[in-house]
C-alpha cells in the first residue's frame, strides 16, 4: 500500500542551558537522589533569549529538511503539536513557515499535550492516503519552564525544553506508518492541566531568574496530580500497545525499538513490564532533558536514528500519554 506515511528526514534542537539536579536542590526543596530515584531525570534544557518556542521549532526543522533533502519552498504542509506557543495567534506552525520560508505550505498547530507529535503524525497519514506527494513537516516542540511554578518541587523537577522534527512523504514501498489508535479522555482533564496564559505571550525563563516567584506566568503553571497520573498513563498506554499489535496480528517480540514520550522513567519500565517488552528495546533519553512533552518523543527519534539505532525495515512502537487526557500508539516500519 503507497500513501502512508514516511519519515525521510528528522532532527532536532536542544536550548544550550543545562539546568542540573544539583542546582535544582537550591532552588526548591529537594535531591538529585530524590529526582532520580523517582523520576531517572538527572538534567533538563531551559530554553533562554532567542530560544522561543517558534525559534526552536525552526532550528529543528533545518536539520530535518537537510537529512530529508527537501527544501522549505517544497513543503505543502506544516503541522506544530505544542502547549507553548509563544501567542495563540499566530500559530506555532506560522511562525515556523516564516522563519523558514516555507511560503507553498499551509500551517496549523495541533493541541494534544504530550501526544501532540502522535496526533500530528497520524493527520499527515490521513493527507498523504490521497495525496502520497505532499511533503509534510511534523513538529513537537515546547517551551515548558516558562510554564512551571519554580516552587512546586512535585513539577518543577519534571520539565525541560526542546523541538524535534521530521520530514514524511507518502511511501512507495512496504515502509512507513502501519498502523495507529489515538485516544483522549476529557472527563480526568484536572489530573493534569495547564490554565490558559492570562497575557498576551508568556516570556522564556531566563534560568538567572528561576528562583523568582515572578519568573513563571501566575495563573499558568502546571497543576498534576502525580500518582492518579502515572497510574492512569501506564494502564492506558499498555491497553493501547496490547490492543494495536493484536489488532495487527504482530507480537511484542516483532517490535525492534519502542521510542515512547519521555515522561518518567518509572512510567517507561513500568509500561514494559505491563507489555513484556524488554527494556533495552525502550529509547530513553528522559534522563538527559526531562519530560519536553510533545517535543520528547520527536527529539528521542533523531537521537536514535542519528546514533544508528534505526536500520531499514525496524519495526518501531511509539507511545504516547499527556494532559487532556490523550494517547496513543503508532507502529511504523522504518
Amino acid at each position: 500500500m503507497t500513501g502512508r506515511a514516511k519519515i525521510i528526514g528528522t532532527g532536532s534542537y536542544l536550548p544550550k542551558r543545562i539546568l542540573t539536579n544539583k542546582e535544582l536542590e537550591k532552588i526548591v526543596e529537594t535531591s538529585d537522589e530524590w529526582i532520580t530515584t523517582r523520576t531517572g531525570i538527572r538534567s533538563r534544557r531551559i530554553a533562554g533569549a532567542g530560544e522561543e518556542t517558534s525559534k526552536m521549532a525552526a532550528q529543528a526543522a533545518i536539520k530535518a529538511l537537510t537529512m530529508a533533502g527537501v527544501t522549505a519552498r517544497e513543503l505543502d504542509m506544516i503541522i506544530v503539536g505544542t502547549i507553548t506557543a509563544e501567542m495563540v495567534m499566530p500559530s506555532c506552525a506560522c511562525l515556523v513557515q516564516k522563519e523558514i520560508g516555507a511560503e507553498n505550505a499551509f500551517a496549523f498547530d495541533v493541541s494534544a499535550a504530550c501526544s501532540g507529535f502522535a496526533y500530528a503524525l497520524e493527520i499527515a497519514d490521513r493527507y498523504l492516503k490521497n495525496a502520497p506527494d505532499m511533503k509534510i513537516l511534523l513538529i513537537g516542540a515546547e517551551t515548558l519552564s516558562a510554564r512551571v511554578n519554580w516552587q512546586d518541587r512535585n513539577t518543577c523537577i519534571l520539565f525541560g525544553d526542546g523541538a524535534g522534527a521530521c520530514v514524511v512523504t507518502g511511501s512507495k514501498d512496504e515502509n512507513g506508518l502501519l498502523a495507529s489508535q489515538l485516544y483522549s479522555d476529557g472527563r480526568l482533564w484536572q489530573l493534569l492541566s495547564l490554565d490558559a496564559v492570562p497575557r498576551r505571550y508568556c516570556p522564556v525563563v531566563d534560568y538567572k531568574t528561576i528562583p523568582d516567584r515572578d519568573s513563571f506566568c501566575d495563573g499558568s503553571a502546571f497543576n498534576m496530580v502525580g500518582k492518579d497520573v502515572f497510574k492512569h498513563a501506564v494502564r492506558e498506554m499498555g491497553d493501547a500497545v496490547e490492543n494495536l499489535l493484536k489488532r495487527e496480528g504482530i507480537t511484542v517480540d516483532d517490535i525492534d525499538l519502542m521510542i515512547p514520550h519521555q515522561a518518567n522513567i518509572r512510567i517507561l519500565k513500568s509500561l514494559a513490564e505491563r507489555v513484556n517488552l524488554p527494556f533495552e528495546k525502550v529509547y530513553t533519553t528522559i534522563q538527559k532533558y526531562g519530560n519536553s512533552s510533545a517535543a520528547s518523543l520527536p527529539i528521542a527519534l533523531d537521537e536514535a536514528n542519528r546514533e544508528g539505532r534505526l536500520q531499514k525495515g525496524d519495526l518501531l512502537l511509539f507511545s504516547v500519554f499527556g494532559g487532556g487526557f490523550t494517547w496513543g500508539v503508532v507502529l511504523l516500519r522504518w
